[in-house]
């Protein structure tokens, strides 16, 4: 005769999670956001010790620069903190927490960027704010020719995309093409 074990149920119920919910690591951010919601301050240490690296290296990959990229990691993990009760699916905190840290890289380099347009909404002049780096006159010049260059279509995808901060899914809206079609936009229009 076999005895039951009383935590038997609950690896049952762990087995459960793994095979229909993802992958294990998943599967503990969501355990571990569960809990802090329940008033566990140790599941947001917990947290912040598997996901702060990946975070700060997702905002260097933008930045390029370590210092803001710790900046931006520190602004996004005040931003996850104050929004973690709002996660629908606590599955996907990673992808959230990265999407969050990505936005935030992009507004700082923003910041330190200045981007000034003339009437007809073209980039006619670029450098850093700080005067730490300026964009020399000819390389200016080459950008310009170069967006002036390139097909309607895809100088307006990338205009709606970085000028407009337009998502790829608003994009597809305003220009009656499928996201696929303006994500292949931006390549080939990166690309030239």
């Amino acid at each position: 005769m076999q005895v039951s074990m009383p935590w038997e149920p609950f690896w049952i119920f762990i087995v459960y999670l793994i095979e229909n919910m993802g992958s294990t690591s998943k599967i503990l951010d969501s355990f571990l956001v569960i809990s802090y919601r329940r008033g566990d301050r140790k599941a947001l240490g917990l947290l912040v010790e598997r996901w702060n690296k990946k975070l700060c290296v997702q905002a260097y990959s933008y930045t390029k620069d370590w210092e803001l990229a710790k900046d931006v990691t520190k602004d996004t993990w005040q931003v996850i903190i104050a929004k973690i009760h709002f996660l629908k699916d606590t599955n996907r905190f990673g992808s959230w927490a990265l999407t969050i840290v990505s936005r935030k890289a992009i507004d700082s380099i923003k910041k330190r960027y200045q981007i000034i347009r003339d009437d007809g909404g073209m980039l006619t002049r670029w450098g850093n704010t700080s005067d730490e780096a300026q964009i020399d006159e000819s390389s200016l010049q080459s950008v310009m020719k170069a967006l002036s260059n390139l097909p309607a279509d895809q100088r307006i995808t990338l205009r709606l995309f970085y000028l407009e901060e337009y998502s790829l899914k608003e994009i597809s809206q305003i220009t009656n093409v499928s996201v696929n079609t303006v994500k292949t936009r931006l390549f080939r229009a990166r690309k030239n």
